[in-house]
């Protein structure tokens, strides 16, 4: 069955760059409001799509923000139930001046498709949907029982998902989650995903005075608040970039030989890493690039304004100033807890006569982690040993994926990252692109993994279930 599957997705390929096409057109930014038709055309698509291929419950779950589209098939008694994640939403296509050919126009270059979403993620969600279709085209259909996920606003930050999984968590049960976010590592090695950085942030200004003045008046008399700020941020990194607040360093576990050694076995060549970005190499002493970016956290001002800013000469002394923080986390690290760490250490270091006032949004996501022992890491690295005749090195993101810790806390359920794109497609930044050779090795992949754990029961994911739900 699962060579007739390959060779259907194989044969169909015309059909499925179509489809997505389609989809990249559909201008469904979920972070700006002018583009609310643009979601609401793309959740209209992607509903009349899963029922076409014969998906049911096809359904909206509303959280209060943007929905999530839902749909399902279990006619695989006994099987595992497998939730399959993908995202509708992408990045704002700004600066529209940089982009060399249209955002949402699909435009075929050299190997490559352009358009914002291809790579993050409307490219690896279609490998994912049509994978599903073409098992259903199959007497007997699909090898495991599926729940299809879309979510619409994965990409700022998942602010009803929460919402969503309270309201839905009976129709949202299942043994295991797939994502087809959180791409490969590489294109020459064999790597498969264990794991995320999780992420906190928040934003923080300081008050020097209660109004902005003349800088000839009040020069070198009262204190500026960016200059006040830039201390503050100074303070949170050592000249060699280690950083400096103790108490969220605490909580950092150190590396295992056995980290250091699968990190070792995957290593960009840190100069040509930075160079491609056009930077030198920095960051905390003693660990490898590779160990700084997905093994070890990081703390990252992200904005920093205040004063005057426009065109000229403003001679004044500002009296506020104002920065946004990110902070990357790590296994052992809870988000809260590294918030208010940070936010401790300002406090400390902030002159009693200024002011310091901290905005936050939501806690954020704890670093995931998938345990080698798990049937979907088991099923990842037999496939990727069949795909490039290598067994995979384990990796993990640097990135955050909200959704794994999400599903992880509220219904117990690990995840393994089976997306297809690449570090180089210039995900978030004008002339996003997906490579196209990843449609065929993702087809056959997704229709690989989805045959492998079609051979386990229910009771092989028992193990790794809460304890209340164990039997």
């Amino acid at each position: 069955m699962i060579q007739a599957v390959i060779d259907d997705l194989l044969q169909r390929q015309p059909q499925i760059r179509q489809q997505l096409d389609t989809f990249l057109r559909l201008e469904s930014v979920s972070a700006d409001p002018a583009y609310a038709a643009g979601m609401a055309a793309t959740r209209e698509f992607l509903l009349g799509w899963l029922r076409d291929i014969g998906l049911e419950n096809v359904c909206l779950l509303d959280g209060g923000g943007q929905p999530a589209v839902f749909a399902s098939w279990s006619g695989a008694p006994g099987r595992p139930t497998l939730l399959i994640y993908g995202h509708y939403d992408v990045q704002p296509p700004a600066p529209l001046d940089q982009w060399r050919t249209p955002p949402f126009e699909p435009t075929e270059q050299d190997g490559r498709l352009y358009a914002r979403g291809a790579s993050d993620v409307k490219g690896s969600t279609t490998i994912a949907i049509e994978t599903v279709a073409a098992f259903l085209r199959q007497p007997g259909g699909c090898p495991v029982n599926i729940k299809l996920f879309i979510e619409g606003e994965e990409e700022v930050g998942s602010p009803s998902l929460a919402a969503i999984v309270e309201q839905h968590r009976e129709l949202l049960r299942a043994d295991a989650m797939i994502s087809a976010d959180g791409g490969r590592a590489s294109a020459e090695i064999a790597t498969i995903n264990v794991g995320a950085r999780g992420m906190t942030s928040f934003e923080f200004s300081v008050t020097s005075a209660a109004k902005e003045v003349h800088s000839g008046r009040y020069g070198g008399t009262i204190r500026n608040a960016l200059h006040e700020m830039a201390a503050l941020i100074a303070s949170l990194h050592d000249r060699e970039g280690r950083i400096a607040v103790r108490d969220l360093m605490d909580a950092v576990p150190e590396l295992t030989p056995q980290q250091r050694e699968e990190t070792a076995a995957f290593g960009p060549d840190e100069a040509a890493f930075c160079t491609d970005v056009g930077a030198s190499p920095f960051g905390e002493p003693g660990y490898s690039l590779r160990e700084r970016v997905t093994l070890r956290p990081s703390l990252d001002i992200n904005g920093m304004w205040g004063g005057y800013t426009g065109a000229g000469s403003k001679t004044v002394i500002p009296n506020e100033a104002f920065a946004k923080v990110s902070i990357r986390l790590v296994p052992g690290q809870d988000p809260a807890q590294a918030r208010q760490a940070v936010c401790d250490h300002l406090r400390t270091l902030c002159p009693p006569d200024c002011r310091l006032d901290f905005r936050f949004g939501r806690d954020g996501s704890p670093a995931s982690s998938l345990p080698p022992e798990h049937p979907l890491f088991r099923a990842g690295s037999a496939v990727w040993q069949a795909l490039s005749g290598h067994k995979p090195v384990p990796v993990r993101l640097g990135a955050t994926v909200p959704i794994t810790a999400v599903f992880k806390e509220m219904l117990g359920i690990d995840t393994l990252m089976f997306g297809f794109n690449l570090p180089d497609e210039d995900v978030h930044a004008p002339n996003e692109f997906f490579h196209l050779e990843s449609i065929p090795l993702g087809l056959r992949g997704w229709a690989m993994l989805l045959a492998e754990l079609g051979r386990l029961k229910e009771a092989d994911f028992d193990a790794f279930r809460p304890v209340s739900e164990q039997v």
